[in-house]
């Protein structure tokens, strides 16, 4: 018999552009907020960009950080309310150009909260401009004749140099291109849930999402260049497991 699944009621109708993957990754959240039964005691820090929608997306206690600094913020809400379960929200531009430092020490402190970031390779609500995601030769707003990685340095990494620098509980990268990728990402996502529950520290889940509206391309369009042009270099999987996990 088929099961019958409902829209989580810890998320509201997404905000997003046609095709963007946040609302598919808030939608993930919100479901595993209410299958762990935490939903009434989440506080979330939010980034500044396209995360700031979750001021009207996600009904839980959220703090609109300064940009850059949600796991700073983060850390705060944990050391204050030690009760409650946390979590950061951001887009590669703010966690990792604007807020290195703080995404970094938090990580290196191995703070018992989750810290989810959307990659979609530029600074998306800000004007499309080129972040240290963006993909070589990918033109953006201050880069208009592609992003010359001779000048600006290759890509970044941010979860392998969380992973092999620090001892983090849990890193991982996802997806939202199709079924597949998606149905991973919430395993992801849950483990990401597990290791803050039972108190094993830092985890961070980097969610590769298409920018139909600053790739300048059709979402169909988009989701088929993520596959094919930038899932390649931001491999999709387990990057440090959990100790003792299946």
């Amino acid at each position: 018999m088929a099961i019958e699944k409902h829209a989580p009621q810890a998320v509201n109708p997404a905000m997003f552009c046609a095709g963007c993957g946040h609302g598919v990754l808030l939608r993930l959240i919100g479901e595993c907020l209410e299958e762990y039964g935490v939903e009434k005691k989440t506080l979330v820090a939010i980034g500044v960009g396209c995360s700031c929608h979750l001021k009207t997306g996600i009904n839980c206690d959220l703090i609109q950080s300064p940009h850059g600094r949600a796991a700073a913020v983060a850390t705060g809400m944990r050391r204050a309310e030690p009760d409650m379960f946390v979590f950061t929200y951001q887009g590669d531009g703010d966690a990792y150009n604007i807020g290195i430092a703080e995404t970094l020490n938090a990580a290196y402190r191995n703070e018992n909260i989750c810290v989810f970031t959307v990659n979609n390779t530029n600074f998306g609500m800000t004007g499309g401009q080129m972040s240290w995601c963006t993909m070589p030769g990918q033109k953006t707003t201050t880069s208009p004749s592609g992003r010359d990685i001779s000048i600006t340095g290759a890509p970044i990494k941010v979860p392998e140099l969380i992973a092999t620098s620090f001892a983090p509980a849990y890193v991982a990268r996802g997806c939202v291109a199709g079924p597949k990728e998606i149905n991973q990402l919430k395993g992801f996502i849950k483990n990401a849930f597990e290791a803050q529950l039972n108190h094993e520290g830092y985890s961070m889940v980097e969610v590769l999402s298409t920018c139909p509206t600053n790739w300048g391309m059709k979402p169909l369009q988009a989701q088929k260049h993520m596959l094919e042009n930038v899932a390649p270099y931001y491999t999709i999987g387990e990057i440090k497991p959990r100790k003792g996990a299946n």
